[in-house]
């Protein structure tokens, strides 16, 4: 059977076809439009916007943003870990679902961490509520990737914050290699 689109559904579809996203390093002047983002998505920490803007100073080698004609559609905050420098760990992630450009979550997350690996990173951790299907998928699409295995532990218990806040359940992927 076919199934015809209208002429706007169709024209929608190849205007979301042919965007194409760009990850680039984030600059401190991404701080504000990040915050924004991070504002409005559902189930994400808040920081201030001079937390993002400080982080995208200091810590930029592990952290990328999308954008899609210079508008930010995407970010990822990630940092290699002092006590273990083979060890990087992402930390914050979203992706503004209007873009219309399909798996954009999963592609930043990818290559934020296939940069890192490259650069000698062994392992890739995160910390995820149970609830977050979506970042599961990612996390265990990633080691099915690199054919690694994945650990699982509370990292910190729900029990160390003031409200009501989920366990937060540390995922290890690795060891990893580049390639």
């Amino acid at each position: 059977m076919t199934i015809s689109a209208t002429p706007a559904a169709a024209a929608e579809q190849r205007t979301a076809a042919s965007k194409r996203a760009v990850f680039r390093a984030p600059v401190p002047e991404d701080g504000p439009a990040v915050w924004k983002l991070v504002e409005n998505t559902p189930g994400l920490d808040s920081n201030s916007i001079y937390y993002y803007t400080l982080w995208f100073r200091d810590f930029t080698d592990g952290s990328l943003v999308a954008t899609v004609d210079d508008e930010i559609v995407g970010f990822l905050t990630g940092y290699r870990r002092p006590e273990e420098p083979e060890t990087y760990f992402v930390w914050q992630t979203a992706v503004n679902p209007r873009h219309g450009i399909p798996f954009l979550g999963v592609k930043l997350f990818q290559a934020a961490a296939d940069q890192q690996v490259a650069q000698g990173a062994r392992y890739v951790e995160a910390t995820v509520s149970a609830e977050n299907k979506a970042i599961l998928m990612v996390l265990k699409q990633f080691a099915k990737k690199h054919s690694a295995p994945v650990e699982t532990r509370v990292l910190f218990p729900s029990s160390l914050f003031p409200d009501s806040h989920h366990d937060e359940v540390l995922y290890r992927i690795g060891p990893l290699t580049a390639g």
